[in-house]
């Protein structure tokens, strides 16, 4: 039965395959399936030339040439991170350090909160009023670590 489903398999379906891998890899989080994408795509360049190779040679081909494009991926990677313009995106916490925000609610015995943005925040720092300017220092989880604005 399964002879018969891979017997026929051609140029054209390794690059449908390599398509929907690389489709599975806009949708997915990392870079997995891309490798795997570019190991059908290569299969199916392999096939047009050489179409006589059997399906148990083709699945090990497609096997081998995945590691092995997953290792260089790997090795290109570390050799050449990727720099970003704006390293904290997706970081919030980060861009909040060094930041003057407004006391919501008075800082007493450590403990308070202040204004950032629409929402309020819970901050830990030196004793204030309301309304007095603090700035962030650091972020612990979800509260600020603030200090009296000089």
């Amino acid at each position: 039965m399964i002879n018969g489903i891979f017997d026929n398999l051609l140029f054209w379906h390794w690059w449908l395959f390599a398509v929907f891998f690389i489709i599975l890899e806009i949708l997915t989080p990392g870079a997995f399936f891309m490798w795997m994408g570019i190991s059908a795509g290569l299969l199916g360049l392999i096939l047009l030339v050489s179409p006589e190779i059997s399906w148990e040679i083709q699945f090990i081909l497609f096997a081998l040439i995945s590691i092995v494009s997953f290792i260089i991926g790997k090795f290109w990677f570390q050799r050449n991170p990727i720099h970003s313009e704006q390293p904290s995106l997706n970081q919030r916490e980060d861009d909040l350090i060094g930041r003057v925000f407004k006391v919501e609610q008075s800082i007493i015995n450590g403990s308070g909160r202040v204004k950032v943005g629409e929402s309020t925040w819970k901050a830990k720092g030196p004793d204030c009023e309301i309304g007095s300017s603090v700035t962030v220092v650091k972020v612990d989880g979800t509260e600020l670590i603030v200090e009296l604005k000089t």
